[in-house]
């Protein structure tokens, strides 16, 4: 049972009060994270999302009823209090913030009575996540995980006073959308008034916003909801937020110059972190050389080196074979690595198989410059050398190769490249590499469809000076896109749009639409289109990924108040559930037998 308010009206939150209120007479309210009975006194810490503040019950200040009931508190029933600031008369708590007060307490009430909880609400729980996720509303008690939503909640605010003073406004695009191909998976959602019709759940609201240029709005932002029906990883949710932003009258340079500002603003205001600009830019064919992935980890080196013409003409088939199917030979140095136990490589070897590799070469330099290798018996101690030298190998280095296609040597030494810097320690926590990756392929070729995809989507401008390819040479055609990077994360994405119809109309033939099925699917973009366009361009974040770099957090789920899980669920409410089969009637839907 818990008693009502009659009449409390909270003063102050627990770390508001400070040693400026000695003597003030106060009241706050919150949850018991713990209580200690020293017999004549009873010290008790109370929480709210702000932090703790020692309350003490003297039965000569709070009375023979008000100590007894003190005495009955337990972990997480929450309480209104009223008291009178005082210095502390024990020890002050340094790692307090209210660590040199107390309040003495002159009347105590207990709003709710709480249950044990399923573990204990403190910060860095050990508690495996499949607990905590089954309870999120007592895991969100937890001051880290309080800390985490606070601080992005400030990001939200920061992010709109900054785009306001730069012109941009914030306009709402629909929720239930087209479905339309391209792209992950969509949600879908069944309409009644529709039967055998389908919504579906926005993966960005790319179409609207450049609908949105065309009506003259020229600044568009907004930090909304967005959902893909795909697999998920630690940086990846069924819904994220997304900050979505759109220019008219613009190129690549502007949207680069006000978000680079943007950053700079954010990182400073929220974290105390200087961003240093303009931010360097990369071309994604250098990204790739160096470091075997479109959005590189450049808070260390370690990079890729390409030793296919050293290997020309070598003994070991694995090298040949490769150079001679069109592909690459290329490794990584990992320094003073060498005494590695063969144990250890022999997983890394499985490591790289995982990434699509057939296998993993490796060359130890000793100490006394002699080599062992998985291959030495394939190659003279000549070769070996220049193998070496090329690699810039000291003693005591241990040189990876990956030998295949050019799409697979780079996914294989990109992945073991971050491998080894995260096991010996390279990746610096509070170190923020930001980077601008540009000039990405305009289009991509899928073995499942058979086609061209657009890396993108299918409105990127194409670069001036690669259109004539488009006929001949279609996947060396560069798009007018950027990607922004942190810290070998993608963080955000964006590209100038097409805004003549001959281009886009050709972009559709490329990717393998018929002029119908062009208009059938995007024929309300098209039909605007037709009445004057201006040119323009965005670029989009991942909300959560961002603030999940500010907090140092290893999974967007820390700073998401209510995540799914890895098959997309949600353990804490139990959804995706059965609806009841009325509901499906009205939708005409009638669900497949499960196959027994």
């Amino acid at each position: 049972m818990g008693e009502s308010m009659q009449g409390l009206h909270r003063s102050h939150r627990c770390t508001e009060v400070s040693n400026q209120n000695i003597d003030e007479h106060v009241t706050v309210m919150g949850w018991v994270q713990k209580r200690r009975n020293l017999g004549s006194l009873i010290f008790m810490d109370l929480r709210d999302r702000s932090g703790l503040l020692q309350i003490v019950f003297d039965e000569d200040c709070v009375g023979a009823e008000g100590f007894a009931k003190a005495g009955t508190l337990r972990s997480e029933y929450v309480v209104a209090v009223t008291g009178t600031v005082k210095k502390r008369s024990a020890a002050v708590n340094d790692n307090l913030k209210t660590g040199d007060i107390e309040v003495i307490a002159d009347s105590l009430r207990i709003l709710s009575e709480s249950e044990t909880p399923p573990f204990p609400i403190e910060a860095d729980s050990q508690t495996k996540d499949e607990l905590r996720l089954k309870h999120r509303y007592l895991d969100l008690r937890r001051p880290d995980l309080q800390k985490n939503l606070i601080l992005r909640s400030k990001v939200a605010s920061l992010i709109r006073n900054f785009m306001e003073k730069e012109g941009f406004l914030e306009i709402e695009t629909p929720m239930l959308q087209k479905s339309t191909p391209e792209g992950a998976r969509d949600y879908l959602v069944p309409s009644r008034v529709h039967p055998g019709k389908f919504y579906a759940l926005p993966q960005s609201p790319q179409l609207f916003k450049q609908l949105l240029m065309c009506s003259g709005y020229d600044r568009y932002i907004q930090i909304t909801k967005c959902f893909r029906d795909e697999d998920l990883r630690a940086d990846r949710q069924p819904e994220f937020t997304q900050i979505d932003m759109e220019l008219a009258f613009v190129d690549e340079q502007d949207v680069m110059d006000v978000n680079e500002r943007l950053l700079q603003y954010v990182f400073q205001e929220a974290i105390g972190v200087d961003i240093r600009l303009p931010l360097p830019r990369m071309p994604w064919q250098e990204a790739m050389d160096r470091f075997g992935s479109d959005k590189p980890d450049t808070r260390f080196g370690m990079e890729l080196t390409d030793v296919s013409e050293t290997v020309v003409g070598c003994g070991f088939g694995v090298f040949t074979g490769a150079l001679e199917n069109g592909g690459s030979v290329r490794g990584i140095n990992v320094k003073g690595q060498c005494k590695m136990p063969r144990k250890k490589i022999d997983k890394l070897v499985e490591f790289a198989k995982g990434y699509g590799a057939k296998g993993l070469a490796w060359l130890c330099v000793n100490e006394d410059g002699s080599f062992k290798s998985s291959f030495a018996k394939f190659m003279e101690e000549q070769q070996l050398r220049a193998l070496a030298e090329k690699m810039e190998a000291q003693p005591g280095d241990l040189l990876l190769f990956a030998a295949d296609q050019n799409k697979i040597v780079w996914n294989v030494l990109g992945a073991l490249r971050l491998e080894m810097g995260k096991e010996l320690g390279l990746l610096q926590e509070d170190v923020y590499h930001f980077l601008w990756v540009t000039e990405f392929p305009l289009l991509e070729w899928s073995e499942e469809e058979q086609r061209y995809m657009a890396m993108h989507h299918p409105f990127t401008m194409p670069m001036e000076e690669d259109w004539d390819k488009i006929d001949s040479a279609p996947g060396e055609v560069r798009a007018k896109a950027y990607d922004l990077v942190l810290n070998g994360t993608e963080l955000g994405g964006g590209s100038v749009r097409i805004h003549r119809n001959d281009i886009q109309e050709k972009m559709f033939e490329v990717l393998g639409f018929t002029k119908e099925q062009a208009w059938e699917n995007f024929g309300f973009l098209l039909r605007a289109f037709q009445y004057g366009v201006p040119p323009h361009a965005g670029l989009a974040y991942g909300f959560d990924r961002m603030v999940m770099h500010m907090v140092h957090a290893d999974s967007i789920r820390d700073v998401i108040a209510f995540p799914k899980v890895k098959d997309a669920s949600d353990l804490m409410s139990e959804a995706p559930e059965t609806v009841d089969a009325r509901q499906l009637d009205e939708l005409g839907i009638r669900l497949a037998e499960a196959e027994q």
